[in-house]
């Protein structure tokens, strides 16, 4: 199949991203070609240009791994009702065979593959992706949302909703969302549709007043505060709520330093802490905290493609949205949202369409 495909290529880090033709050669085996519909933009692509984070691909390497498309080619020994199908492309894509794959531990494959930093990503108008974990989006969704939102479940909502299934967070629990925004207004719906109590963190009042209007119990402003004092409003606020004391379920989404600051200033007995944000700060912490409290940290990179249908389950009854948090550009505005992204100028997750 000949293919007019173009790309966004990410050529140095800080500069601006180029126009250029992408050369697909013919479907490999067990790898799909998808017509993107959209990509959304993470704050790992910004990580990636503007903050010295390396890809593992060489540059030149279009970014982008929250996409939705439509599959028009398939490689020797792919299913082929895949074709014609609107998929999601999960943003870490496991080879399904190795030991670990096999042990359920698909996250940590280490034969993954990332659109956007192993190989060729989302900014474009075709992609080539290994088949395997591709999830196919049903008609009765698409009677609700467009392709091109739903882009963003790869991502921005499949990464909270694996951190919350991790916490084993239930019904009555306080869970403490740091970062309204981004990732973490989706933290936030997820947890409250699990009938639990959600404190939601920000320095931003807007996204505060969003996460309040979409399942947080209460919210706190934290410009300006200490860690102590963030400790103790927090506590305030699980009282007035009438939320345990302890075994708090906290979800670091913000990924920057001061938000990891906070979150292991929140550590209690019996507390269990998510990273699901990412920044290259570094902080101090005293390990033996974990002990006294018999808490836990733990990471969480990306999520499991086969939660996906799950997600997308969710999507379809309404126990989460997606419309009013996303806000759609065409491709060839990609470098000025970018920018508009690493400014903190974007009040909703932009997602680029070709």
């Amino acid at each position: 199949m000949s293919i007019d495909a173009r790309a966004w290529y990410m050529v140095a880090p800080g500069e601006p991203c180029e126009e250029r033709a992408l050369n697909l050669s013919s479907c490999p085996p067990g790898e799909a070609t998808v017509q993107v519909a959209g990509c959304g933009v993470c704050h790992t692509d910004i990580s990636f240009l503007y903050h010295n984070v390396p890809t593992r691909g060489e540059l030149p390497l279009a970014l982008g791994h929250e996409i939705s498309g439509t599959v028009i080619e398939v490689g020797e020994g792919v299913d082929e009702s895949l074709l014609h199908r609107p998929v999601l492309i999960p943003a870490v894509l496991p080879c399904g065979t190795c030991e670990l794959c096999r042990s359920g531990r698909r996250r940590i494959c280490r034969n993954q593959v990332m659109p956007g930093n192993d190989r060729q990503g989302g900014f474009a108008s075709h992609i080539q992706v290994p088949a395997l974990y591709l999830c196919p989006v049903e008609d009765a969704l698409l009677k609700k949302h467009e392709l091109w939102e739903l882009s963003v479940v790869a991502d921005a909502i499949s990464t909270p909703f694996q951190a919350v299934k991790n916490s084993g967070l239930k019904a009555g629990e306080l869970a403490i969302v740091i970062g309204a925004g981004g990732i973490g207004i989706h933290a936030v719906q997820v947890a409250a549709a699990c009938g639990a109590l959600v404190i939601a963190l920000d320095i931003d009042a807007d996204k505060l007043e969003t996460a309040l209007a979409h399942g947080a119990s209460g919210g706190i402003d934290v410009s300006g505060l200490s860690s102590k004092e963030i400790r103790a409003a927090v506590k305030e606020k699980a009282k007035t709520l009438h939320a345990p004391p302890y075994c708090w379920k906290i979800l670091e989404t913000s990924g920057s330093g001061p938000g990891q600051e906070t979150a292991l200033a929140l550590l209690g007995f019996g507390a269990w802490l998510g990273i699901v944000g990412f920044t290259m700060k570094k902080l101090e912490f005293m390990p033996s905290k974990l002990m006294a409290f018999d808490a836990t940290i733990e990471g969480n990179w990306g999520s499991d493609p086969t939660i996906y249908p799950e997600v997308l389950e969710w999507l379809r009854d309404g126990r989460l949205k997606v419309s009013p948090f996303v806000e759609r550009h065409p491709l060839e505005d990609l470098n000025p949202v970018l920018q508009a992204a690493r400014d903190g100028k974007l009040q909703k997750r932009a997602v680029m369409t070709p």
